[in-house]
């Protein structure tokens, strides 16, 4: 009898396990970018250091809970390249030539990779809308989940959101720097962390 109250506990305290599994997620969202220059296609990398995150839910089964449903406001006066003079210059040729100083997102949906291969990062693909220069669009990302280490990396070309006057614009004002070329696509991104909490069970004999 006191064998089976012990196996019973022990499949009650599994199972808990299994269904109490909780991902809960930081407010440390970083936004990133990377634009690109010159006939070879060079690298300027950047992050807004105005964002305003609104998570869906704190906590979470999985990630659609966490996610779907999320926003994100962006002020695009306050970015850091590394560089002030070219965070100056990026602000007053480039994102006030748009038609809002800001820029909207929401996570629509979320698929995970139908294969997951144990001890590999978790992968798959989002659908992010995206509201720029008064103009939406729903964005695919990729994203990667390792260790506790969301990330999410897509593209968006210029010309969708009817940036080509911005864009001129700060072509022609880093004409030499950019050799006369600036890239109409974008990669952008954004990181969080996620901690998983009572999703195993170690047993001691």
């Amino acid at each position: 009898m006191k064998k089976l109250f012990y196996t019973l506990l022990l499949f009650s305290t599994i199972v808990y396990a299994k269904s109490g599994c909780v991902l809960v997620q930081s407010n440390d969202v970083n936004i990133s970018w990377k634009a690109y220059k010159t006939l070879a296609k060079l690298g300027v990398e950047g992050h807004f250091s105005g964002v305003a995150y609104t998570p869906a839910h704190k906590e979470g089964k999985n990630f659609r809970e966490l996610f779907v449903g999320s926003k994100v406001t962006i002020d695009t006066t306050k970015i850091d390249t590394g560089n002030p003079s070219r965070d100056n210059t990026l602000v007053k040729m480039f994102f006030k030539k748009l038609k809002s100083t800001t820029i909207e997102a929401e996570i629509i949906d979320i698929q995970k990779t139908d294969r997951h291969i144990k001890g590999k990062p978790r992968t798959g693909m989002l659908k992010v809308s995206v509201t720029m220069n008064r103009k939406t669009l729903l964005i695919p990302m990729q994203y990667r989940y390792d260790k506790g280490h969301f990330q999410a990396f897509g593209t968006i070309d210029l010309f969708d959101f009817d940036g080509s006057k911005a864009l001129a614009s700060i072509n022609q004002s880093c004409y030499d720097l950019h050799k006369g070329k600036t890239w109409n696509d974008v990669t952008i991104g954004f990181s969080t962390t996620i901690k998983a909490t009572l999703c195993k069970v170690e047993i001691k004999k």
